[in-house]
């Protein structure tokens, strides 16, 4: 458990359900977090992973179960909640015409943010992008984006960080910059759910690891627990005996 801190829960999901029709995409979820910890969620296409995070971000509500923060039953949907925590998604929600540093200085007056300029400039130097501060965003690579949307998950300190699919898109140079800026989130202050299809890349930042298949957690365990050898073999077999 590289960088936590308490073992008290920061994080409780308790059933968490969700379906679509008559496709239940989240089944009866529930895990805990201490702070500082990082779960990695694995699993295929359609398992339910990003509803799931949909839901601890507040996008989603849960048709059955409930969301604890600190030991307290939260909404999803309250405005105090979604301050407490940071999500990084599919789509990077920047604006092209501007600047790296205007991108993050527009985030940081919706949050109501003291010594902004300190601040970002403090975030764009932790992602690797302060010599690339004034060009604009829509000139940046596709590695260069996520970062930048990143330093804007991050810029309000949320206690909880919510990343989906960080990996995707990125070529080799990029996945590994992007790892590093992750590395530095393991410091003890912040609690991370990260969902990726990188096996790899998942179980090298894990403290915890998570399966989802048809909407449910088929293994849930310490990183020690995923076997050393055979890690994709191993993923494999979770995976198949759900579908079968």
């Amino acid at each position: 458990m590289a960088g936590a801190t308490s073992s008290s829960p920061l994080l409780e999901a308790r059933d968490l359900t969700r379906s679509f029709g008559a496709v239940r995409a989240v089944d009866r979820v529930s895990f805990s977090l201490a702070q500082g910890e990082l779960l990695t969620i694995l699993g295929p296409n359609g398992a339910g992973k990003s509803t799931l995070l949909g839901m601890l971000g507040g996008a989603l509500r849960p048709d059955e179960g409930e969301i604890l923060f600190r030991g307290e039953l939260r909404d999803p949907g309250e405005t105090a909640w979604r301050r407490e925590i940071g999500v990084l998604s599919h789509r990077t929600f920047l604006y092209g015409p501007l600047t790296a540093r205007e991108n993050l200085t527009f985030y940081g007056r919706l949050y109501g943010l003291h010594g902004l300029g300190d601040r970002v400039t403090t975030a764009l130097d932790d992602v690797g992008l302060a010599p690339h501060a004034d060009r604009q965003a829509r000139g940046f690579s596709r590695g260069m984006r996520q970062r930048l949307a990143l330093a804007r998950t991050l810029l309000h300190d949320p206690a909880l960080v919510l990343l989906d699919e960080p990996f995707t898109g990125l070529d080799i140079h990029a996945s590994a910059l992007l790892r590093e800026v992750l590395v530095r989130l393991r410091d003890g202050a912040r609690t991370v759910v990260l969902v990726t299809h990188n096996l790899a890349e998942g179980l090298a930042l894990a403290d915890r690891v998570a399966i989802q298949a048809r909407g449910r957690f088929v293994f849930l365990g310490e990183r020690s627990e995923f076997p050393a050898e055979g890690e994709e073999r191993f993923y494999r077999e979770k995976v198949e005996v759900t579908a079968s």
